[in-house]
């Protein structure tokens, strides 16, 4: 067997158990008690563990086992989570994905994890703390229990309920607790030979790990089980023993505490219906002696199996697939017009419909949430508050919102230096925002939302904002501008000058900032994406860094303009409105062509003159069409010579000869075969 072949579902798994693993440990930071983030710690350590030294990594597989050690006194109580625990555990999980990172890479570089080891088995073996009641449910001690590893089943309000509704029928509640064999090598069929051994016996309300982490053998050697069941506990014993591979079992009555049982009772009504817990495990308050759950067991095994992994690269194959599909719909329509043959019009209408549901699933497939890349933030941004001295508080909304997995792709970086940015030059330190009146924390918002075919992902704090008179004083100390140039400048647009090469409000460089790349480096990848980046800003209120990009960088809607023999697409989504008016209604004010809409004055730009087209054809001058599209929160012109119509387009670049054009975004094949050029709105009015 060539382990290589394991190594990209290695690689891609183990990155996700570390976010997780991240993500958890900044809950279990805020809250040191949660024990089930601590089981989900240990869940991804223990995973990681698995999957190292089955795959040769024995570095990896050693300092998550030291890991798992610790991780095990926290889940019982030993031990409890401080700020010099977790400290340690973070550098843990840093050290583990650099060594991911050299496995990837191929890299040979040495990467010393005995200081950590040391400082692990240091935890271990450290003094035991008082630890406070974190369980709903009491469970009665067993002289069976004290040789089992016992993780009492936290029942949640609704379990509790129907714990109850099942006493008044006479059915008791246990919980079982199972340790398998060590070396178990299918651990998780044992586990499901087990659940339905129970399942025979009465019904199961709960698991921990769930059925999920269960099948995926994401647990140790021992899991524990809450069972309603008429049967003793010593038949459930026997049951559970009868296994093979099962080496203990311990079954213990479940007690609910006074203050619990004082609690409102299940009503009747409620109590006939399947209730959902917290961890999505159906249980059922009619009938508990019979084993339906069985079903819910399939029915959880079933939805477990209802995604798969697939290489981006086969999606993009697919979706490269579709837009030629969409190229040769729209050459048969047009054939079809031309000729005039009603069946193959008939057809095509049918085609049509069946490519636009094709198109818009592949469309589907390809989104993914921006929660993808949101959720790596929250660590940088407590390591980076630490580094300066400063309380951060990071809000995070809308991370469901779903973008294109290639603009998924890009856009982490942009954000990591508008992250940077508003922690290091926005939020201000403690002492200076309590003099201010502020908040000593401050706040910094990370949002993200759908506006029509755009997503929407801002930068928010609420720090001293940008001054736009500092802001035009160094453009003009590091020649980018001149003093003229300067003092023309209005607020808003001084604010802007961030953006340019080079620009940084720094004295010193240091690690965070200072280099004045990190602006410039966001304006370039969002604009090479489609999409655009602005900025506003109060003073003492804060500032906000605005991102607006395409959903998809595939298929778009556009609008088909002519300029003389040429035909050019401009993307709908940019497009306001087409109107149509007279060479009279065009005012020059300050060398800028203009003209008037509804009370504004709206610029507007030549098309034939700015793609240097030559204008042979003759055209009546009574009326000109114009194409009003946005640019950010600002509105633009385009005079084109006639309009074709609005039509769906496959998005192609333009190769490497051709990179770099401005104001050409891209090109497409038209239903006749002719390749027309995509514009790019944002660089027209440049």
């Amino acid at each position: 067997m060539d382990i290589n072949q394991y190594m990209g579902m290695f690689l891609e798994e183990s990155r996700e158990h570390l976010q997780a693993l991240n993500s958890c440990l900044l809950d279990l930071e805020n809250d040191p008690g949660n024990l089930n983030v601590l089981d989900e710690i240990f869940r991804s350590a223990h995973t990681i563990k698995g999957m190292s030294a089955t795959m040769g990594f024995t570095t990896i597989a050693e300092l998550t086992h030291e890991m798992e050690n610790v991780l095990d006194l926290l889940r019982k109580g030993t031990l409890q989570a401080n700020d010099d625990i977790t400290d340690i555990l973070f550098k843990c999980v840093d050290t583990l994905e650099q060594l991911v990172e050299n496995v990837s890479s191929n890299s040979d570089t040495p990467i010393e994890i005995k200081p950590l080891i040391s400082k692990l088995t240091a935890i271990a073996k450290g003094e035991p703390c008082s630890v406070s009641e974190q369980h709903s449910v009491q469970v009665a001690a067993t002289p069976e229990a004290e040789s089992i590893s016992v993780q009492n089943v936290n029942l949640d309000e609704t379990e509790l309920n129907v714990v109850k509704a099942a006493r008044k029928q006479g059915i008791e509640c246990y919980e079982v607790h199972i340790d398998l064999r060590a070396g178990c090598l299918l651990k998780s069929a044992r586990a499901y030979m087990v659940m339905n051994a129970l399942e025979e016996l009465g019904e199961v309300i709960k698991s921990v790990p769930t059925v999920e982490e269960l099948e995926k053998e994401n647990f140790d050697n021992s899991f524990q089980v809450s069972v309603l069941t008429s049967v003793n506990a010593e038949n459930i014993e026997t049951a559970v023993l009868n296994i093979s591979e099962v080496e203990k079992v311990a079954v213990i009555p479940v007690i609910i505490p006074e203050t619990t049982e004082k609690s409102a009772a299940i009503p009747e009504a409620q109590a006939d219906k399947p209730t959902v817990g917290k961890q999505d495990k159906s249980v059922s308050g009619d009938k508990p002696e019979k084993p339906a759950a069985n079903e819910q067991h399939n029915d959880k095994k079933l939805k477990s199996g209802q995604s798969v992994r697939v290489d981006i690269d086969k999606l993009d194959s697919l979706l490269n697939l579709v837009g030629e599909l969409v190229i040769n719909k729209t050459r048969l329509e047009q054939i079809g017009l031309t000729h005039r043959l009603t069946d193959l019009v008939e057809t095509i209408e049918q085609m049509d419909r069946v490519t636009t549901d094709l198109q818009s699933v592949v469309m589907k497939v390809r989104m993914v949430p921006v929660g993808q890349v949101f959720n790596r933030f929250p660590r940088m941004v407590r390591d980076l508050s630490r580094e300066l001295n400063k309380e951060i508080n990071l809000i995070i909304q809308g991370e469901e919102t779903e973008l294109d997995r290639t603009v998924i792709d890009e856009i982490g970086d942009p954000l990591v230096h508008l992250l940077r940015n508003s922690i290091d030059h926005g939020v201000e330190h403690p002492a200076e925002r309590q003099a201010k009146g502020k908040n000593p924390v401050g706040e910094v918002r990370l949002i993200a939302r759908h506006e029509g075919n755009n997503v929407i992902i801002m930068v928010e704090d609420d720090g001293k904002g940008i001054n736009a008179d500092t802001i035009k004083q160094k453009a003009v100390e590091r020649g980018m501008i001149t003093q003229a140039e300067a003092d023309k400048l209005e607020a808003a647009e001084a604010v802007r000058l961030v953006f340019l090469p080079g620009f940084s409000t720094a004295e010193t460089v240091t690690d965070v900032s200072g280099r004045g790349v990190g602006m410039d480096a966001v304006k370039t990848k969002i604009e090479s994406l489609g999409g655009m980046v602005d900025v506003e800003t109060k003073i003492n209120m804060g500032s906000k860094f605005k991102i607006r990009l395409p959903l998809t960088l595939a298929i778009i809607q556009a609008l088909l303009v002519k300029v003389c023999e040429e035909i050019y697409a401009i993307p709908l989504g940019s497009i306001d409105s087409t109107i149509n008016i007279t060479p009279q209604d065009i005012k020059t004010i300050q060398n800028q062509e203009v003209i008037l809409l509804r009370g504004q004055i709206i610029p507007i730009v030549r098309l034939a003159n700015v793609l240097n087209v030559a204008n042979t054809c003759q055209h009546s001058q009574e009326e000109l069409f114009v194409v009003i599209v946005h640019i950010g929160e600002e509105r633009a012109g385009i005079i084109v010579d006639t309009l074709i119509g609005q039509q769906e387009i496959v998005i192609k670049s333009m190769g490497k000869l051709l990179a770099g054009i401005k104001v050409i975004a891209g090109a497409t094949i038209l239903g006749n075969g002719q390749v027309a050029l995509i514009l790019d709105v944002g660089a027209l009015k440049q």
